[in-house]
């Protein structure tokens, strides 16, 4: 019943106190420095050249191997990119701490739950909210023909 009655209080709130606040501050700092270790790795993945290259091993092998490295670097690209934006949403999450507005549906107004928020710190819209927002993005997509279908 307690918890029942803790979750009513959370719809009820309008914004979550400055100790819940102040949780998620830590939360979301040490999720901060883990994504930037990572992006670090991920960067130097891709622009610090291989001291262990292929420069004396045979001809064929040596371009199979840059090709290799040539994925392999687009990839960590891509994963470094990514990583920075979801840093960049970290930092907006702390933002919205300071500013008192951390945890409020963008969409809807109402509180996001804390078990959401802990899972996605940087989460700005609230389970009902992205479900709504994934079924209309269903519908928007326009079907492609097959050959089969011919």
């Amino acid at each position: 019943m307690e918890k029942a009655e803790t979750g009513q209080e959370d719809f009820l709130k309008s914004r979550y106190s400055d100790d819940e606040l102040d949780e998620f501050k830590v939360l979301i700092i040490e999720k901060l420095r883990k994504a930037a270790r990572d992006l670090k790795m991920l960067t130097e993945a891709y622009t610090v050249g291989n001291e262990h290259d292929t420069s004396d091993t045979s001809p064929t092998f040596k371009i199979l191997e840059e090709g290799y490295q040539v994925m392999s670097k687009e990839d960590n690209s891509r994963l470094a990119a990514r990583q920075d934006k979801f840093i960049k949403a970290l930092e907006n999450a702390l933002i919205r701490i300071e500013n008192k507005t951390y945890g409020i549906c963008r969409v809807t107004g109402k509180l996001i739950s804390k078990e959401r928020l802990r899972a996605v710190p940087h989460a700005t819209l609230s389970i009902e909210a992205k479900l709504s927002q994934n079924q209309n993005e269903k519908r928007t997509v326009i079907p492609t023909r097959s050959i089969l279908d011919e």
